[in-house]
Protein backbone atom coordinates (compact mmCIF):
# COMPACT_ATOMS: atom_id res chain seq x y z
CA UNK A 1 0.00 0.00 0.00
CA UNK A 2 1.17 3.31 -0.88
CA UNK A 3 2.41 5.72 2.33
CA UNK A 4 0.15 8.50 3.01
CA UNK A 5 2.16 11.83 3.85
CA UNK A 6 0.59 13.93 6.62
CA UNK A 7 0.42 17.45 6.41
CA UNK A 8 3.23 17.73 9.44
CA UNK A 9 5.75 15.17 7.32
CA UNK A 10 4.91 17.26 3.93
CA UNK A 11 7.61 19.44 1.77
CA UNK A 12 6.61 22.73 1.76
CA UNK A 13 5.44 22.02 -2.34
CA UNK A 14 2.84 19.60 -1.05
CA UNK A 15 1.79 21.75 2.63
CA UNK A 16 0.93 24.58 -0.67
CA UNK A 17 -1.37 21.80 -2.29
CA UNK A 18 -3.02 20.77 1.40
CA UNK A 19 -3.56 24.39 2.08
CA UNK A 20 -5.27 24.87 -1.02
CA UNK A 21 -7.84 21.88 -0.77
CA UNK A 22 -8.70 22.66 2.65
CA UNK A 23 -9.23 26.19 1.93
CA UNK A 24 -10.80 25.61 -1.64
CA UNK A 25 -13.27 22.97 0.43
CA UNK A 26 -13.55 24.78 3.69
CA UNK A 27 -12.52 21.89 5.59
CA UNK A 28 -9.41 20.79 7.68
CA UNK A 29 -9.33 17.23 6.35
CA UNK A 30 -7.19 16.42 3.77
CA UNK A 31 -8.31 13.12 2.29
CA UNK A 32 -6.32 10.04 1.55
CA UNK A 33 -6.39 9.90 -2.11
CA UNK A 34 -4.54 13.33 -2.07
CA UNK A 35 -1.75 11.67 1.10
CA UNK A 36 -1.33 8.96 -1.33
CA UNK A 37 -0.62 11.27 -4.53
CA UNK A 38 1.64 13.77 -2.41
CA UNK A 39 4.07 10.74 -2.85
CA UNK A 40 5.17 12.49 -6.15
CA UNK A 41 4.13 16.29 -5.68
CA UNK A 42 4.00 16.91 -9.87
CA UNK A 43 0.94 14.49 -9.57
CA UNK A 44 -0.49 16.03 -6.68
CA UNK A 45 -0.44 19.33 -7.60
CA UNK A 46 -1.81 18.54 -11.46
CA UNK A 47 -4.47 16.29 -10.25
CA UNK A 48 -5.78 18.67 -7.93
CA UNK A 49 -5.65 21.58 -10.20
CA UNK A 50 -8.12 19.29 -12.54
CA UNK A 51 -9.88 18.26 -9.94
CA UNK A 52 -10.50 22.15 -8.65
CA UNK A 53 -11.12 23.16 -12.15
CA UNK A 54 -13.78 20.74 -13.15
CA UNK A 55 -15.45 19.82 -10.22
CA UNK A 56 -15.47 23.18 -8.62
CA UNK A 57 -15.26 25.77 -11.29
CA UNK A 58 -17.86 27.48 -13.42
CA UNK A 59 -19.32 24.99 -15.95
CA UNK A 60 -22.99 24.66 -17.09
CA UNK A 61 -23.18 21.48 -14.62
CA UNK A 62 -24.51 21.62 -11.19
CA UNK A 63 -22.46 21.28 -8.52
CA UNK A 64 -24.64 17.75 -7.87
CA UNK A 65 -25.03 16.50 -11.66
CA UNK A 66 -20.87 16.71 -11.50
CA UNK A 67 -21.02 14.44 -8.37
CA UNK A 68 -22.99 12.44 -10.16
CA UNK A 69 -21.21 11.64 -13.39
CA UNK A 70 -17.84 11.38 -11.10
CA UNK A 71 -19.92 8.62 -9.16
CA UNK A 72 -21.36 6.78 -12.10
CA UNK A 73 -17.84 6.62 -13.66
CA UNK A 74 -16.55 5.42 -11.17
CA UNK A 75 -18.98 2.22 -10.66
CA UNK A 76 -18.05 1.45 -13.65
CA UNK A 77 -14.02 1.56 -13.08
CA UNK A 78 -14.93 -0.09 -10.17
CA UNK A 79 -13.04 2.42 -7.89
CA UNK A 80 -14.22 1.51 -4.11
CA UNK A 81 -12.52 4.60 -3.09
CA UNK A 82 -13.81 7.07 -5.26
CA UNK A 83 -17.54 5.60 -5.13
CA UNK A 84 -17.35 6.16 -1.28
CA UNK A 85 -16.06 9.75 -1.52
CA UNK A 86 -18.02 10.93 -4.39
CA UNK A 87 -21.26 9.30 -2.64
CA UNK A 88 -20.85 11.14 -0.03
CA UNK A 89 -19.97 14.62 -2.28
CA UNK A 90 -23.25 13.89 -4.46
CA UNK A 91 -25.75 13.65 -1.13
CA UNK A 92 -23.95 16.78 0.39
CA UNK A 93 -24.66 18.73 -2.44
CA UNK A 94 -28.31 17.12 -3.27
CA UNK A 95 -28.54 13.80 -4.46
CA UNK A 96 -31.29 11.92 -2.66
CA UNK A 97 -32.08 8.08 -2.41
CA UNK A 98 -34.12 8.20 -5.46
CA UNK A 99 -31.71 10.05 -7.73
CA UNK A 100 -29.11 7.41 -6.55
CA UNK A 101 -30.90 4.12 -7.23
CA UNK A 102 -32.27 6.03 -10.76
CA UNK A 103 -28.16 6.94 -11.09
CA UNK A 104 -27.68 3.22 -10.55
CA UNK A 105 -29.79 1.76 -12.98
CA UNK A 106 -28.72 4.12 -15.50
CA UNK A 107 -24.98 2.98 -14.83
CA UNK A 108 -26.37 -0.56 -15.08
CA UNK A 109 -28.22 0.24 -18.26
CA UNK A 110 -25.77 1.57 -19.98
CA UNK A 111 -22.99 -1.05 -19.08
CA UNK A 112 -25.05 -4.03 -20.71
CA UNK A 113 -25.83 -1.91 -23.62
CA UNK A 114 -22.12 -1.19 -24.26
CA UNK A 115 -21.42 -4.84 -23.92
CA UNK A 116 -24.12 -6.23 -26.12
CA UNK A 117 -23.36 -3.46 -28.86
CA UNK A 118 -19.65 -4.23 -28.49
CA UNK A 119 -20.36 -7.99 -28.70
CA UNK A 120 -22.40 -7.59 -31.74
CA UNK A 121 -19.98 -5.21 -33.42
CA UNK A 122 -22.72 -2.77 -33.89
CA UNK A 123 -22.10 -0.37 -36.56
CA UNK A 124 -22.91 3.12 -35.78
CA UNK A 125 -26.02 4.54 -38.00
CA UNK A 126 -25.49 6.83 -40.44
CA UNK A 127 -27.59 9.57 -38.72
CA UNK A 128 -25.09 9.32 -35.58
CA UNK A 129 -22.02 9.76 -37.27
Amino acid sequence: MTPLIEYEQASAQVRAVYDDIMTTRKTDYVNNLWKALANHPPTLERTWARVKELMGGAGSLDPVAREMIYLAVSVTNNCTYCIATHSAAARSKGMSEEMFGELMAIVGLANETNRLANGYRVEVDERYR
